[in-house]
């Protein structure tokens, strides 16, 4: 929604094109040299940071919706997208601190309590990950802000939304023993330091250096390279890529990493 035509018709007549009392809220996780990070936007009308998310067009699919939010907001298409959770508690949907006045400012349009945004919502949480440095973090005409902030200084959130952070983080943790997730972190050619240190950011915890990238490479999802990176005196490590067939076919199938 990118004019004040387009917001008026969402707020009057958008449970005539999305589905009304379903939302998708998305966990936009972002990785630079071991950095992690977490994609949030503030509404004009709210005091608060939440997670971006939006409602279900009844032409699309959970997925087809999830993708559509996350590239509104990173710019980037088809990320690695996971659902990881519904939410349904019938007080989710209280706001701290709601201004009506700044809602009226931002749509021209005032609330009503008979409108199809104001009953209780089930959420749908996906999570995604992307390298943040190659994101643009976008807010809409709804939105003052959109942007990353430190998975170890967020705000506080509005909603329920430091519930799905916590369940988001978790299932990433926990599906990283099953998923490959890393192809759009690194560069295409990394070393085993590399893609060791990603997965030590994203789980949170020391990992062992000498067998974690083994393992990897025993599933044949890391194809060795006749081609090193000088980095120093007597440092120069060999370069690795993913095997994409493989990886792929994990992706699909899952894996065993333990």
């Amino acid at each position: 929604m990118n004019t004040t035509e387009e917001i008026e018709d969402f707020i009057l007549n958008g449970h005539l094109h999305y589905v009304p009392h379903v939302s998708i809220d998305c966990a936009i996780f972002g990785y630079h040299e071991q950095q992690l990070k977490l994609l949030l936007i503030k509404h004009k009308f709210i005091n608060g940071f939440c997670l971006p998310g939006g409602y279900i067009k009844r032409t699309e699919t959970l997925v087809q919706a999830a993708n559509r939010i996350v590239e509104e907001r990173t710019g980037i298409s088809n990320l690695f997208l996971q659902q990881f959770k519904t939410f349904g508690d019938p007080n989710r949907a209280q706001i701290n601190e709601f201004d009506e006045e700044k809602w009226f400012q931002a749509t021209g349009v005032r609330i009503t309590k008979d409108s199809w945004l104001i009953d209780q919502t089930i959420s749908v949480g996906f999570y995604a990950i992307t390298d943040f440095e190659k994101s643009i973090p976008s807010p809409n005409m709804m939105a003052e802000n959109c942007a990353w902030f430190d998975i170890d200084s967020l705000p506080k959130l509005e909603f329920d939304h430091d519930e799905m952070v916590k369940d988001a983080l978790h299932t990433l943790r926990v599906q990283l023993y099953h998923y490959p997730i890393g192809y759009n972190l690194l560069p295409e050619k990394f070393t085993l330091t590399e893609i060791h240190a990603l997965y030590e950011t994203l789980l949170g915890k020391k990992l062992d250096i000498s067998n974690f990238p083994k393992k990897l490479i025993a599933l044949g999802l890391l194809k060795k390279l006749d081609e090193k990176r000088s980095i120093g005196a007597h440092r120069s490590p060999h370069l690795y890529m993913f095997d994409k067939e493989n990886y792929n076919k994990a992706l699909h199938e899952g894996l065993v990493l333990s």
